[in-house]
């Protein structure tokens, strides 16, 4: 299992090199900069900007720099707000975008995995169709269009939920949660059902049953480690994701997490904010990953068997 960790760490280093590298250049050749705006900035003022920043450097220098700066874990300072590193803005926005990432995540799990199991006891019936065609439905549909229908009906016509803010009203992270996990649960119902079929036909299910076993039981102590494996390794880049892709509900809800900043980012040019926020969630994906492999090994004893043969 050492080895196995060594090994995926030591992929992850050309993957998030690459990363870096196509995104600064991508940011570098997009149009605009981030000093230019309505109001003209007069020649001087923008040449000291420049060499502030280290942008007069040629880009092949600018690039070495920044990896400098990035193996000592400085991400640089943000264009958009002088005075303030990209450090201090990630630290600022992630506490609030990684508590709805947990939420979504948790009525992704809740609500994913309860219809994949209840489907996975009677497939190709009713009880099988009707969970799966919900599934299909949340992975169709957006969240830029999940959200605004939920505000519309919960927020506005019913007036039961709040549609704007973190923390501030009861009930306030509900309706940002479900938006954003609704996708992740349509694939956790699709992943939990193709398990448990799986491991609902194996042979030590079927010795349980002969053994006059309630229904529950096989299930919940003998069917739900094995079946539940395909989910637990898609945890991890689903969480990641959930982080990466809360941008849209944290614009939609007004949260102030980090999607904000990586926003505004985007459209002022900020390059250390945009390279920043990139490799920061970059290396999350990464590492959570290694997680939801590490943690599916050691569920599945033929994986540890197979780590454990290989050293």
């Amino acid at each position: 299992m050492e080895r196995f960790i060594a090994l995926r760490l030591l992929q992850a280093i050309p993957v998030i090199l690459a990363v870096i590298t196509v995104t600064f250049f991508l940011v570098r050749v997009a149009p605009g900069g981030p000093f230019d705006s309505e109001k003209a900035v007069i020649p001087e003022v923008k040449a000291a900007l420049e060499r502030q920043y280290r942008l007069d450097l040629p880009l092949l220098q600018q690039y070495t720099a920044y990896l400098g700066d990035l193996a000592q874990g400085d991400l640089g300072p943000s264009f958009k707000y002088p005075g303030r590193s990209v450090n201090e803005l990630i630290a600022a926005g992630l506490p609030v975008t990684a508590e709805l990432g947990l939420y979504a995540l948790l009525v992704a799990v809740l609500i994913g995995g309860s219809a994949g199991i209840f489907a996975s006891l009677k497939p190709n019936t009713a009880q099988d169709y009707l969970p799966m065609a919900a599934a299909m439905i949340g992975i169709c549909m957006p969240t830029f269009l999940l959200g605004p229908l939920l505000v519309l009906v919960f927020g506005i016509h019913l007036e039961w939920l709040p549609v704007s803010g973190w923390g501030d009203i009861p009930g306030d992270k509900l309706l940002p949660s479900i938006t954003l996990g609704a996708a992740y649960a349509a694939y956790i119902a699709r992943l939990s059902r193709a398990g448990m079929l799986e491991v609902l036909n194996q042979d030590y299910i079927r010795t349980a049953r002969a053994k006059g076993l309630p229904e529950w039981q096989v299930v919940v102590k003998h069917a739900l480690r094995g079946g539940l494996i395909p989910v637990v390794a898609f945890l991890g880049p689903a969480f990641a994701g959930l982080l990466a892709g809360s941008f849209v509900v944290e614009t939609i809800f007004q949260i102030p997490g980090l999607g904000r900043f990586y926003v505004q980012a985007a459209f002022n040019r900020d390059y250390t904010m945009i390279l920043g926020t990139t490799v920061f969630l970059s290396t999350l994906i990464v590492l959570f990953n290694l997680a939801s492999d590490i943690l599916a090994a050691w569920l599945n004893p033929r994986l540890r068997h197979q780590f454990g043969s290989s050293r």
